[in-house]
C-alpha cells in the first residue's frame, strides 16, 4: 500500500530523513569494509597454510563472491523499493547486513570446525552482498528524490560521504585495536571479531533511525494510472524500456568502481604486499587520505549543481586515463610514507569526479516507477564484474609476476568510461526526477 504523503515536506523533515538515511548507509558500508580492513588478520584463521599472498587471494576471492550477490540484491530490493517504498527497502537492507556481521563475528576458525568455517564466511558475505546490492540503488534514489532540484548534486553526494566514512571508521577501529587495545597476537587470534560485533549492534541503531524517515514525495505521489498504462513498478520488463539508460549506468560505472576499489580498498594491501610498508603505516595512510577524500564529496557535488554533471565526469575520465599508470607504478617504489600519502591523495582527488555525483546521475536517468531498480541492478552487475574483483585481479597479476598489468587494466577501464561520459547528456538538464508528480 502506497504511503500517504504529507501536504508538504518541511526543510526539517528533509534534513532529518536525509540524516537518517545517510547514517544507515554509513553503518551498511562500515560492515561491508570491515571485512577488507581486517582480512590481513583473519585470513590465516579461515585459510591456514600457504604464503601470505595465497591467503589474501582466498579472502579476496570471498570478497568478490559477496559482490556476486549484489546484482540479486539490486534486483530484489530495487523491485521492493519501487513497489513498496524506499523507506521499507532501506530498513530491510540494514537488517540483512546485521545478520551477516553477526555470523562472521561468531564463526569459529578452521582449526575448530574445519571446512565449515570458510563456508560460513562465504554465506555471511553472500547475505551482506545482498544487503549492499539493494542499499546502493535505494539509497541513491532516496537521497536524490528527497533533495531539492538546485541542490540535488550536493545532497546526493552524502551517499559517498557516509560510504567513505564507513570505510574510515572501519580503519579507525583497526588502528585503535592495533595501537591501543590489543597486541598483534591478540588481534590475529580473536580481536578481529570485535569490529564485526560492533557492526551488528550499529545496524540495530540504524534500523531504529530509519523507522523515523519520511517517504519521498516522488514515490508517494507517483501517478496511480502507471499500471493501467502498462508502466508496472519495479519490473525487469519496465526496465527493458530504457536500454540506453541501463547501458549508460554500466559504462559510466565500470572505470569509476574499479578505480574506487583500487584506491580505497586494495591500496592498503598494495602498500603492505608490494611497497613493503608495515601494516600499521599503511593503515594510517589509507585512513588519512580517505578522510580528505570524504570532505571532497559535497564540494564536488555542489560544483555539479553549478556547472553540470557531465563536465565533472569527463574531468575524472581524462585525468584517470592519463594518471593511473604513473601513480600506481610510482606508489610501488615509494621511499617514504609522505610520498605514498600524496600519491594516493592525488588519485582520490581525481576519483572524486566520479564518486561525488555518480549516484545522482544514475537516479536522474530513470522515471520514478523503476528508479531504484534502474539505479541498483545495472550498477550492481558492473560493480560485481569490475569493483568486486579488483583485489583478486591485482593479486593475481602480482602472483604471476606481472603487477604492471593491473595498472593497464585500470587505465583501460577508465578510458572506456570516458567514452560514455563524452557521449551521454548532462543529466542536470535532462533529469527525469524533475518530471515526477509533485
Amino acid at each position: 500500500m502506497t504511503p500517504t504523503p504529507p501536504t508538504r515536506l518541511t526543510s526539517a523533515q528533509r534534513l532529518r530523513s536525509i540524516f537518517s538515511g545517510s547514517v544507515g548507509n554509513l553503518v551498511e558500508w562500515y560492515d561491508w569494509y570491515v571485512y577488507a580492513a581486517f582480512s590481513l588478520y583473519f585470513a590465516e584463521i579461515f585459510f591456514p597454510g600457504g604464503d601470505r599472498t595465497s591467503q589474501l587471494l582466498k579472502t579476496a576471492a570471498i570478497f568478490a563472491v559477496g559482490f556476486l550477490m549484489r546484482p540479486l540484491g539490486g534486483w530484489l530490493l530495487g523491485r521492493y523499493a519501487d513497489r513498496h517504498g524506499r523507506k521499507r527497502a532501506l530498513m530491510l537492507s540494514v537488517v540483512m547486513m546485521c545478520g551477516g556481521s553477526l555470523i562472521i563475528a561468531c564463526t569459529p576458525g578452521y582449526a575448530t570446525i574445519g571446512v565449515a568455517a570458510p563456508i560460513l564466511l562465504v554465506l555471511a558475505r553472500l547475505l551482506q552482498g545482498l544487503s549492499v546490492g539493494g542499499e546502493y540503488g535505494t539509497s541513491a534514489t532516496y537521497l536524490s528524490e528527497m533533495a531539492t532540484r538546485g541542490h540535488r548534486g550536493f545532497w546526493s553526494s552524502f551517499q559517498y560521504v557516509t560510504l567513505v566514512m564507513g570505510h574510515l571508521i572501519a580503519l579507525a577501529v583497526l588502528i585503535a585495536l592495533q595501537r591501543v587495545f590489543l597486541t598483534d597476537e591478540q588481534l590475529r587470534d580473536w580481536g578481529w571479531r570485535i569490529p564485526f560485533a560492533i557492526g551488528a549492534v550499529a545496524a540495530l541503531v540504524a534500523l531504529w533511525l530509519r523507522r523515523n524517515m519520511v517517504e519521498t514525495e516522488s514515490f508517494c505521489r507517483r501517478d496511480a494510472s502507471h499500471a493501467d498504462r502498462g508502466q508496472a513498478q519495479g519490473t525487469l520488463r519496465a526496465l527493458a524500456r530504457h536500454p540506453r539508460a541501463v547501458l549508460a549506468v554500466v559504462g559510466l560505472t565500470m572505470g569509476g568502481t574499479l578505480a574506487f576499489y583500487t584506491y580505497t580498498t586494495y591500496v592498503h594491501k598494495f602498500l603492505v604486499n608490494s611497497a613493503g610498508m608495515a601494516s600499521e603505516t599503511a593503515s594510517l595512510i589509507n585512513a588519512s587520505t580517505l578522510f580528505f577524500f570524504m570532505l571532497l564529496q559535497p564540494v564536488v557535488g555542489a560544483l555539479s549543481d553549478r556547472i553540470g554533471r557531465r563536465r565533472i565526469l569527463i574531468a575524472f575520465g581524462v585525468l584517470g586515463t592519463l594518471c593511473t599508470w604513473p601513480i600506481l607504478s610510482t606508489l610501488q617504489t615509494v621511499s617514504s610514507p609522505a610520498q605514498a600519502f600524496w600519491l594516493v591523495m592525488a588519485a582520490l582527488v581525481i576519483l572524486s569526479g566520479y564518486t561525488a555525483i555518480n549516484a545522482v546521475v544514475k537516479a536522474e536517468m530513470f522515471p520514478v516507477e523503476i528508479r531504484a531498480l534502474g539505479v541498483g541492478l545495472p550498477y550492481a552487475l558492473t560493480v560485481a564484474l569490475f569493483g568486486g574483483t579488483a583485489d583478486m585481479v591485482a593479486l593475481w597479476f602480482k602472483k604471476i609476476g606481472m603487477e604492471a598489468g593491473f595498472y593497464g587494466y585500470v587505465t583501460a577501464c577508465i578510458a572506456c568510461s570516458l567514452l560514455v561520459y563524452v557521449w551521454m547528456p548532462d543529466t542536470r538538464e535532462t533529469s527525469l526526477i524533475d518530471r515526477d508528480p509533485h
